[in-house]
């Protein structure tokens, strides 16, 4: 997945327990279309939209996560 270089990005540091590492990183490894960035951008995006950010933006950011769009 290559980042669209038109679009701004912000960098985030985040602590996250070990097991949901292992998690991912196994998901990641069995799934090579994926990137960390693609299945943050999908997970953050999921939870705004059903805890009320109907924003056409963040639906956007998405479904272009989702079936690796714009990436």
């Amino acid at each position: 997945m290559i980042p669209n270089p038109t679009e701004p990005r912000i960098s985030l540091m985040a602590e996250i327990p070990e097991e949901l590492h292992e998690a991912l990183q196994s998901y990641l490894d069995n799934h090579t279309a994926w990137s960390q960035h693609r299945v943050f951008c999908a997970a953050l995006s999921l939870f705004l939209m059903q805890n009320g950010a109907c924003d056409r933006d963040i639906n956007r950011i998405y479904l272009d996560a989702l079936f690796d769009y714009a990436y």
